[in-house]
């Protein structure tokens, strides 16, 4: 069993939870219209009509990372790198998710890195990898680890190094409402967790940007 959840587990989650029957279309858009009386306001009015629609179609967007397959992503890989086993860097990928207990945004940046171990992956499949995981609710804790559990456990390289950096409007927003602050979270592998001196590059790599 992987560190995180494939899709089709989630898939058979979504279906046990939901009692065997997901929700139609209709029903998600019925949902939303109630929130909307909830509210205070009225879903006829003009501005409203097409509204739970709208809102239906920007969740398939926002959670499409259930119906995806992470480790798939990785699947291809190149061998042909003249020997090359240092560091593969991406930094400052923009990262947007939703929080699992007030759904609502957490926006940021991850830095992704690993030590090839004779093969590397398409630099775009990284950054891809990290989407489908945080299309989905989550918490920040969570997504770090799966993202790096993932890389790890599809490429087998010497070493994962991960750095998520991201606010959430769960406490900018509402709540404490501290607007200036963000969340640091990391997840370390391999060589990055027995090598001082490689996860201090990577530190450094991040302050070049």
């Amino acid at each position: 069993m992987t560190p995180y959840d494939t899709t089709d587990e989630l898939k058979t989650n979504a279906a046990n939870v939901a009692g065997d029957k997901k929700p139609s279309r209709a029903e998600a858009e019925a949902a939303v219209e109630t929130l909307l009386r909830w509210a205070g306001d009225d879903p006829t009015r003009e501005g409203l009509v097409d509204t739970p629609a709208r809102v239906i179609r920007a969740y398939e967007e926002f959670f499409r990372g259930y119906n995806e397959d992470p480790a798939s992503m990785l699947a291809r890989t190149f061998e042909e790198v003249e020997g090359y086993q240092d560091m593969v860097m991406l930094r400052d990928i923009e990262m947007q998710s939703h929080c699992e207990h007030h759904m609502v945004p957490i926006a940021g940046r991850a830095h992704i890195a690993y030590i090839p171990n004779k093969r590397v992956v398409g630099i775009s499949k990284l950054a891809r990898v990290m989407d489908s995981f945080a299309m989905r609710l989550q918490t920040q804790e969570t997504m770090t680890a799966q993202i790096a559990n993932c890389i790890q456990d599809a490429l087998e390289p010497q070493g994962v190094a991960i750095l998520v950096d991201a606010k959430h409007q769960c406490m900018t927003t509402r709540g404490v409402k501290k607007p200036s602050v963000s969340m640091v979270t990391t997840q370390f592998t391999g060589l990055f967790t027995s090598d001082d001196a490689l996860k201090e590059r990577f530190y450094r790599h991040i302050q070049l940007g």
